[in-house]
């Protein structure tokens, strides 16, 4: 595991500690928009128009038409009946999951993200492969007529993409609802970025309610958080005390979203051909974990991180999920990085390997 490090300055395709240049590999801005100079020149746009915060509630008398302009193209874009949008992630999450609290009976997959847990008693590790098997026994057996079933997108941590295969084996006799994170993905995955809801909704059957929370803060650099679902269920959260009590994204990011498209998708090509570059110039790829046009590349080599950091390039490293456990280690690529940048990159790998 390589030595921490600490710097003032927002890194990018670089890093600066000390005044001493390092290739960053690391981080979950995959499209690289917060250091997007057409999207920094938006974002001032949104700032001049809105200020650089929005300090009232959504159920003010009020009402800022981004907001909803917004929530409408994000169902739009995903093909959901319908969005809606907090300042995080993290809040999206605990609204969701708080609402739907007593409606049925909650069954969490391994890994799950903090931001959906009611509590620190759904914390469940594991093999996400491993639990499907256990998971669809319980739901037959299980006396209860509504099963909601919260699990993540895909693992970013270990770079593996999940399946959903198993949606197919569930009960037709049973209401099931659906909650996935889809943090890691939105803005990557999916056709145009949009992320799985598309994908999961084409494989549902009639029993079966799809929702997807979303951080926007990863891929897309806007602070905010999405819920993805039925009008029923995005009314029901207009109608809950998060809504009104808690201050809403800040206008100056959305407005810049909704002006950015052309920049997300060019960001997200520029990514795929990162990607595909680094992999045809790795002399053993089979040396890490990752699945198709995901940045993201576990590390099965211990000391590579140390290694790559003494030469001036610095990887994702660090123990999780407590200082006990064993450090996870991956590459992380973005859209800001050159050719040049990942040439270095696989040069040191391979040096490394070979010694």
């Amino acid at each position: 595991m390589a030595n921490k490090v600490y710097t003032d300055q927002l890194p990018g395709r670089t890093l600066v500690v000390n005044e001493e240049e390092f290739l960053f590999f690391s981080g979950t801005s995959y499209l690289g928009i917060p250091v997007n100079s057409e999207f920094r020149q938006h974002l001032l746009e949104g700032m001049a128009r809105y200020g650089t915060n929005y300090s009232s509630s959504r159920n003010s008398n009020l009402q800022l038409q981004v907001f909803e302009e917004v929530e409408e193209y994000l169902a739009r874009y995903t093909g959901a009946e319908a969005a809606f949008t907090m300042s995080s992630g993290y809040l999206a999450g605990q609204a969701l999951v708080q609402t739907l609290q007593g409606s049925g009976h909650f069954i969490y997959a391994p890994n799950t993200h903090p931001a959906l847990w009611r509590s620190t008693a759904d914390e469940v590790t594991g093999d996400y492969d491993a639990w499907v098997g256990p998971m669809l026994r319980n739901v037959q057996a299980s006396g209860k007529t509504h099963i909601i079933l919260v699990c993540n997108s895909l693992d970013p941590l270990k770079a593996r993409n999940h399946g959903f295969s198993w949606l197919s084996a569930l009960p037709t006799d049973k209401q099931i609802t659906l909650i996935v994170d889809d943090s890691h993905g939105f803005g990557v995955t999916g056709e145009d970025g949009a992320g799985i809801y598309a994908q999961l909704s084409a494989r549902l059957l009639p029993n079966m309610r799809l929702v997807v929370a979303s951080s926007m803060g990863k891929a897309l650099g806007i602070p905010a958080g999405v819920v993805l679902g039925d009008k029923e269920l995005v009314d029901q959260l207009r109608r809950s005390h998060y809504f009104g009590g808690a201050s809403p994204a800040i206008p100056a990011y959305l407005y810049a979203f909704l002006r950015c498209e052309s920049v997300f998708r060019e960001a997200r090509v520029k990514l795929y051909a990162n990607i595909a570059y680094f992999l045809k110039h790795l002399e053993r790829p089979e040396q890490f974990s990752y699945f198709d046009r995901y940045p993201v590349f576990g590390v099965h080599q211990p000391g590579l991180a140390a290694f790559l950091q003494e030469h001036g390039v610095i990887i994702s490293s660090f123990r999780y999920p407590t200082p006990a456990d064993e450090p996870i280690t991956r590459v992380i690529l973005n859209s800001a990085h050159t050719e040049a940048d990942l040439q270095r990159l696989t040069e040191l790998i391979h040096q490394f390997s070979g010694e």
